[in-house]
């Protein structure tokens, strides 16, 4: 059943029919506890949560509502753990001095609201204006459609940094490198940076310790953090309750951040053997977004697609992501699901789950990287990661089998959210 949204003047409210109970007969059941599916099972869902899971097709009575799931597989909703809602990939390179945050924010909605539909019915969104925080809650509130957000709100980088927002700018329209527009230099201003995200409501940091692909400058693996001011960021995240992400490319820039107790790596494109040996020992995640790195390869050879800067970055990093992956799962790195969609097109994120298997990952265990891994990351698994009595109803189903066809999840069917039907 959608939500149904009630407007009086300012005010918003979402209802879903808390007095009903929705009984939900799945012909597969992969609940993201065990490692092997279930067949015939009834899932009983009332308000946002989830009352009973049982063998057997229960018989729904009274007002109870069936949705039948029989031909269908079903699984617990899935978390991607690096997306930017607010942009998308585009050839359009004028795009970023166009907008306005008002602009910025109907995209954003909309990016929204086709990762929802698309199965991820939570994402962390690592770097964006603040929209993203505006964009967490609207949602939270009922007034938009979309997943559930965890974001950092704006990057943390060095000057002249990936993520250093006047990159490629003249002086004219260059913002005032400081905390406020996320950039710093020192410890000190790594703790106030810090503090200001705290202060403008995140639920996460980002930092960028090495360079990028996408920003206008030459480097995308050079080191861009000492390993003490990503310390003075890790330390202060602690105090406030963060876990830290670090774009990291290059080999020292993740062992750097690694070292200073970050808690996942996005891309790690560069890893190398001593790299892999330090996170084991810290028990460092890697977030690989291999379907970032395939999309930047495929468009850097579309002439006039990035900038100059970007392209021979986007042709060395790209290819490379897959490979890097592999031999990281395979020394025993532990992994959780990432797309960074926007590099992307947003509602392609499933692709990831066929990068990750063809890298030699079994299907069961992408599976969980997106399901129960990142709920543990986040402090959330109480809630949400699993289909068990007492939890969210986050539920999701596709038409086939993935752990026989895991191109399947490409194209979901059924989207539940908080005990509300987006998609059936």
């Amino acid at each position: 059943m959608q939500k149904l949204l009630l407007t009086f003047g300012a005010l918003s409210i979402g209802f879903a029919s808390f007095a009903q109970r929705t009984i939900i007969h799945c012909g597969t059941l992969i609940d993201g506890v065990k490692n092997t599916e279930m067949s015939e099972m009834s899932i009983v869902v009332e308000g946002r949560k989830i009352t009973g899971v049982q063998k057997g097709y229960l018989a729904p009575s009274g007002t109870d509502k069936l949705v039948d799931l029989k031909s269908k597989t079903v699984m617990p909703g899935f978390t991607d753990m690096h997306v930017h809602l607010e942009n998308e990939t585009s050839k359009d390179q004028t795009k970023r001095f166009q907008q306005n945050q008002a602009d910025v924010a109907y995209d954003a909605a909309k990016y929204a609201k086709t990762t929802l539909l698309a199965g991820f019915t939570s994402v962390r969104d690592l770097g964006g204006t603040g929209v993203n925080i505006a964009l967490r809650n609207a949602i939270n509130r009922g007034v938009a459609i979309g997943p559930r957000i965890y974001t950092s709100g704006k990057t943390i980088a060095t000057t002249g940094g990936h993520g250093d927002p006047s990159n490629g700018l003249s002086e004219r329209l260059s913002l005032d490198p400081n905390y406020l527009t996320g950039v710093v230099n020192g410890p000190d201003e790594c703790r106030h940076a810090v503090r200001q995200r705290y202060k403008d409501g995140v639920d996460c940091i980002k930092i960028t310790a090495t360079g990028g692909v996408l920003s206008i400058a030459k480097s995308g693996k050079a080191p861009q953090f000492t390993e003490e001011e990503i310390r003075a960021v890790v330390e202060t995240a602690k105090d406030y309750g963060y876990i830290v992400a670090a774009h990291a490319h290059g080999a020292e820039g993740i062992k750097r951040a690694t070292r200073a107790g970050v808690t996942t790596i996005e891309h790690g494109t560069f890893l190398d053997d001593e790299g892999i040996e330090l996170m084991k020992k810290y028990g460092t995640y890697l977030v690989a977004t291999i379907l970032a790195g395939k999309t930047v390869a495929d468009s850097a050879k579309v002439p006039g697609y990035y900038h100059p800067l970007v392209v021979p970055k986007a042709l060395e990093t790209g290819p490379i992501i897959q490979a890097t992956f592999a031999k990281a799962y395979k020394a025993g790195v532990k992994i959780v699901f990432g797309t960074d969609s926007g590099v992307s097109v947003h509602g392609y994120n499933a692709y990831e789950f066929q990068y990750m298997t063809e890298a030699g990952m079994p299907a069961m265990e992408a599976i969980k990287s997106a399901t129960i891994v990142p709920a543990q990351i986040m402090g959330t698994d109480k809630e949400l990661g699993t289909i068990e009595n007492g939890k969210l109803a986050d539920i999701i189903a596709s038409e086939a089998n993935p752990l026989q066809d895991i191109k399947t999840l490409r194209k979901i069917t059924f989207v539940m959210k908080d005990g509300v039907i987006y998609k059936q």
